[in-house]
C-alpha cells in the first residue's frame, strides 16, 4: 500500500541570519498555510509547518527547518501549493518579505503540462518555489 503522504518528512537548511530568514519565511510561507510551529532559541532554530489542511505536516515540530549557519552553495527547495492562486499569493509575500526574484509565477510545460509555478531568492540566495500540479 503506498501512503497518500509525501516521502519526505522534513528538511533543514543553514542560514546567515535566524531572524531575518525567519521573518522573510514567516511572510512568503503564510500564503501556504505555513507558520513557526516551534523555535528553538537555545540550538538557534525554527521549525514550519501547516497545522492543518492541505499539506499538514506529519511532524508535530514542522517539516521545514532553518538553522544559525553558513549558507549551502546551492539550495532549492519546493513548497506544495492546493492552488495555483495560493503560488501567486506566496510569490507576492515572498518577494514583499525581501526576496529576489527568480521567476513569476506561471505554467511550466517542460516539466508537465500543469506545472504552475514561481521562483524566489531568499535572503542567502537559497531558490524557494511554490508549485501547483492541479489543472485549473
Amino acid at each position: 500500500m503506498v501512503s497518500r503522504l509525501g516521502m519526505l518528512d522534513h528538511i533543514g537548511i543553514d542560514v546567515s541570519d535566524l531572524e531575518r530568514s525567519k521573518a522573510f519565511y514567516r511572510a512568503a510561507l503564510a500564503p501556504l498555510g505555513y507558520e513557526v510551529i516551534k523555535d528553538v532559541p537555545q540550538r538557534s532554530a525554527a521549525g514550519f509547518g501547516v497545522r492543518a489542511g492541505h499539506g499538514k505536516s506529519t511532524d508535530p515540530a514542522g517539516d521545514f527547518w532553518i538553522v544559525q549557519g553558513p549558507p549551502a552553495p546551492s539550495v532549492h527547495v519546493a513548497f506544495n501549493a492546493a492552488r495555483r492562486a495560493d503560488v501567486d499569493a506566496f510569490y507576492r509575500a515572498a518577494v514583499a518579505a525581501g526576496g529576489r526574484d527568480n521567476g513569476t509565477p506561471g505554467l511550466r510545460p517542460r516539466y508537465h503540462a500543469n506545472y504552475y509555478g514561481a521562483f524566489v531568492l531568499d535572503p542567502d540566495g537559497y531558490n524557494v518555489e511554490a508549485v501547483c500540479h492541479a489543472a485549473e
